[in-house]
């Protein structure tokens, strides 16, 4: 008896589950029906209108012309740096900038300290108060190891402003 019970009611469980999937499928197609689509569409892509190129003949805001007048319009107005710079003549040394020179000694004759400088495979004498670089380099000092320079640049800002440098004394290998 028990052996006919079990597969019996299996049989009713699944014979009571057969009327709800019709159920079921009415209402998952009315919910279907009901629902909404909340995407709103795809706009039409914007027209693409190319622009000339018009700025080709405009001033290059690099070049050395308009450089040298921002300078000398700097060194004409009271009290700058520039004043004094602009004014003298050129030193040798100051068409170099400072990474290509290097120090490669010092010497000391009638009480005055000169430095060894080593620029384009050449070497150069120079003492305290000679110009070096492409900023405005002077030179405040010249010890056994380094050379001391006051340098003249432009900050952040655009303003004039006093800097030291050092170049070191080089090694043999280097």
């Amino acid at each position: 008896m028990k052996r006919l019970l079990i597969p019996l009611s299996g049989a009713m469980l699944l014979a009571g589950c057969g009327g709800d999937i019709d159920e079921l499928r009415q209402w998952m197609e009315q919910q279907r029906k009901e629902a909404k689509a909340t995407v709103p569409p795809l706009l039409p892509p914007k027209k693409f209108l190319p622009q000339p190129y018009e700025s080709g003949a405009g001033v290059d805001p690099f070049s050395p012309q308009k450089l040298s007048v921002a300078i000398k319009q700097e060194a004409a107005q009271p009290n700058s740096l520039l004043t004094a710079e602009i004014s003298r003549r050129k030193e040798p040394l100051e068409a170099y900038p400072l990474d290509t020179m290097s120090m490669v000694g010092s010497l000391t004759r009638d009480s005055k300290r000169y430095a060894l400088l080593r620029v384009d495979n050449l070497l150069y004498q120079v003492k305290a108060g000679d110009y070096l670089g492409q900023n405005f380099g002077r030179i405040t000092k010249i010890s056994e190891t380094e050379i001391t320079l006051r340098e003249v640049v432009q900050d952040a800002a655009g303003e004039w402003i006093e800097r030291t440098s050092t170049l070191q004394l080089q090694e043999k290998g280097r």
